[in-house]
């Protein structure tokens, strides 16, 4: 390996490292990480703004001033090249007199999707590419998900005994795991986007749904219910904190539009949705938050959204917390039952990670391709 090559992993490296940083904080665009780089010497770092804007380019080309000209930028996703909101991340690499740009992954937004490569190429900069791209993927997996799918990626996250209860048959679960497996809950949910529960959780738990995390000051997850009927009561918590913490409802069209406008009053976003037997048609229902512009969706409960959406095929992600506590055939089970007859209908994930906490573990999953 040229030391080139290696001071180029270096690099790219730590724009990854960026761009993992803005997780959850910059929809509808992704997060991105970009290192300037002038005869070895780190002169620029930038990280896509919360709330998507300024770009990452842009924000290290600000740091790095006129030490950009004759410089490598090292970015995790091809530059824009078309006038959105704000200009070209292209055209302002180009003008700072960046020599060469070192790319992970290919924007496959259509208004970019190569383009952005070839507007660099064809000022005569030096355009490499696919430079850690898993790595990159792997962050951009929501952005790709809502780009390609129209929806977001959907991490279902579960804390269950090891025998996959949630809670006691007359409905205790506080807590199931430990302090350390909570905090690494918070931290997940904080890299998301938004994260949903199914009405029934909410009547349970009545959860606040934030990021409880000491120094956490950034953009607030969107808090989502899935209630057909908005069976929600006005005083439950994310109903009456609705105007401090954005929260949205996925509702049937039809339902009460009186209670409708009561929940619109107290800053509730309500999202209609097609009927369904099954009460939210959840298809749609990611289908709507795609087009709001969500793209990391965190789902932690009950079992009943959770069957729902093993069943249709929409969990890309699992986050699955086990403690090591058993507690038989009358607890409430993680995921209620979704009609499986056969072992070729099961959804299958493969293992990503596994994370001692305390004495809890958490097992990250992905979706079997």
């Amino acid at each position: 390996m040229t030391q080139r090559h290696t001071d180029d992993l270096t690099h790219m490296q730590a724009a990854l490292a960026l761009a993992r940083r803005g997780l959850g904080s910059t929809w509808p665009n992704p997060s991105v990480g970009c290192v300037i780089v002038n005869h070895g010497r780190v002169v620029g770092r930038g990280v896509t703004s919360v709330g998507g804007r300024p770009h990452a380019e842009p924000n290290a080309l600000a740091m790095a001033g006129d030490q950009a000209r004759g410089a490598t930028a090292y970015v995790t996703l091809e530059p824009c090249c078309h006038w959105g909101q704000s200009p070209p991340c292209t055209d302002a690499l180009i003008q700072a007199g960046i020599a060469r740009v070192v790319v992970a992954a290919r924007d496959p937004d259509k208004r970019v999707d190569s383009q952005g490569f070839a507007r660099l190429r064809q000022a005569g900069v030096v355009v490499e590419e696919g430079l850690m791209a898993e790595e990159a993927h792997d962050i951009l997996a929501g952005f790709f998900q809502r780009t390609t799918a129209g929806r977001p990626l959907v991490t279902l996250k579960l804390a269950t005994t090891l025998d996959g209860k949630i809670a006691t048959h007359a409905g205790e679960s506080q807590w199931i795991t430990g302090p350390e497996a909570r905090r690494m809950s918070h931290a997940i949910r904080a890299r998301h986007d938004a994260v949903m529960v199914g009405v029934g959780t909410v009547m349970a738990d009545d959860p606040d749904l934030t990021c409880r995390i000491p120094g956490y000051d950034r953009r607030p997850v969107v808090r989502i219910v899935a209630d057909s009927h908005l069976r929600t009561p006005l005083t439950k918590r994310l109903v009456s904190t609705a105007h401090e913490t954005p929260t949205w409802m996925l509702i049937r069209s039809g339902s009460d539009a009186t209670r409708r406008r009561a929940f619109e009053d107290l800053g509730v976003r309500v999202i209609e949705l097609p009927p369904s037997p099954a009460g939210v048609d959840l298809t749609a229902g990611l289908q709507a938050l795609g087009e709001a512009g969500i793209t990391r969706l965190m789902v932690e409960g009950g079992g009943q959204i959770a069957a729902a959406l093993l069943r249709a095929g929409l969990v890309d992600r699992l986050a699955w917390f086990h403690a090591p506590s058993t507690m038989g055939g009358d607890g409430w089970p993680g995921v209620q039952a979704f009609g499986l007859e056969k072992l070729a209908q099961m959804p299958r994930f493969k293992r990503h990670r596994v994370t001692p906490l305390g004495d809890d573990l958490l097992t990250e999953f992905k979706r079997h391709e």
